[in-house]
């Protein structure tokens, strides 16, 4: 008999399956109105004010002369010192509402310690104002306590030691004309003062500590979730410090800048300045809740504030309540649009 072999049958090879997702396949990309929402969220206020500057422009041409455009910004410069440290603080989740007193109360400060030289005017505001920002970091961070309660009571409490300290108001400091201090607030490079070159200068380095540093990161996951922040082992505690006691030491320095150019240390300035920083700081896109904002923003929003009050004054049959007025409504719309930009990321 003859032997007879059988060949082995073939290994069956698995057809491709159809439809099958690729590995290399790039994840989808993000909507054209998420894109579109966190342009109009950051750059929107750039876009209302260049609007607003040429509508102003158009209808009153003193406006854009050169001359109202350097008033415009040295007014706008102090408040935007206050807004950059509430950017910081807002970012985080936080709030502080005693930067107004702490601007008044450098002032004084500095008007007092002028008449020891330009270190001490500076130093004296700045040591005092940073301290009281590092208590209210403490006690939030460190104690548990409310952002709004304790920077509530440094707002009275920076108001008392000021009216404790100029007898309620009766003794107004002077600073020595002619002096290296008063020439930081009223001396000028190209027609444009210090202050707005400091306030620019600030705002430079507050972007880049904000965007390209370690720190900046953290504010970002603080703001976004504490907890969580905690988990990762970034230094929770240690940030909200920092950013408290930035926010002092911001305030004291535009109180001083604001001393150096009325020279005087004022007592009734900075009454309702928190509530002018917080709109300027939110109008500019920074959410209330935390974990998202810019620098940028801020000084948009800031310098938009400052072009309504310009433009109530130039057409002269306002008064300037009607500021308050605009600046609110423009707080209302940024709010809500805000929120409805949000819902509309979470949805797509």
């Amino acid at each position: 008999m003859k032997n007879s072999t059988s060949a082995a049958p073939a290994p069956q090879v698995p057809a491709p399956l159809k439809n099958a997702p690729s590995r290399t396949e790039s994840r989808p990309e993000r909507s054209t109105g998420s894109r579109a929402g966190e342009l109009v969220q950051r750059q929107g206020v750039l876009a209302v004010l260049l609007t607003v500057i040429l509508i102003a422009s158009f209808l009153y041409p003193t406006f854009a002369s050169l001359d109202n455009a350097r008033g415009v910004t040295v007014q706008a410069s102090f408040l935007a010192i206050v807004a950059l440290g509430m950017t910081l603080v807002i970012i985080t989740g936080g709030i502080d509402l005693s930067v107004g007193s702490v601007f008044a109360l450098g002032g004084v400060l500095a008007a007092w310690a002028s008449q020891w030289g330009f270190l001490a005017a500076l130093l004296v505001p700045l040591v005092v104002c940073g301290a009281i920002g590092l208590v209210n970091g403490l006690l939030i961070a460190r104690a548990n306590m409310a952002p709004f309660i304790v920077t509530l009571a440094s707002l009275l409490a920076a108001r008392g030691i000021l009216l404790a300290f100029t007898d309620e108001g009766a003794t107004t400091y002077l600073v020595p004309k002619d002096s290296a201090f008063a020439e930081l607030g009223q001396g000028s490079v190209w027609g444009f003062g210090y202050p707005i070159l400091i306030a620019l200068v600030l705002f430079g380095a507050g972007g880049l500590l904000l965007q390209r540093t370690s720190f900046g990161q953290t504010l970002f996951a603080v703001g976004g979730s504490s907890d969580a922040a905690t988990l990762m082992g970034l230094p929770v505690a240690r940030t909200k410090i920092l950013v408290y006691t930035l926010s002092g030491l911001l305030a004291g320095l535009a109180g001083a800048l604001n001393a150096a150019r009325l020279s005087s240390g004022v007592t009734i300035v900075g009454v309702g300045m928190e509530l002018d920083a917080i709109s300027a700081v939110v109008i500019g896109g920074t959410l209330l809740i935390g974990g998202a904002g810019s620098i940028s923003g801020t000084l948009w929003g800031v310098l938009l504030l400052a072009v309504i009050q310009n433009l109530i004054n130039q057409i002269g049959s306002l008064n300037s309540s009607y500021q308050s007025v605009v600046s609110g409504g423009f707080l209302i719309v940024v709010v809500v649009a805000q929120r409805y930009l949000a819902r509309s990321r979470r949805t797509t």
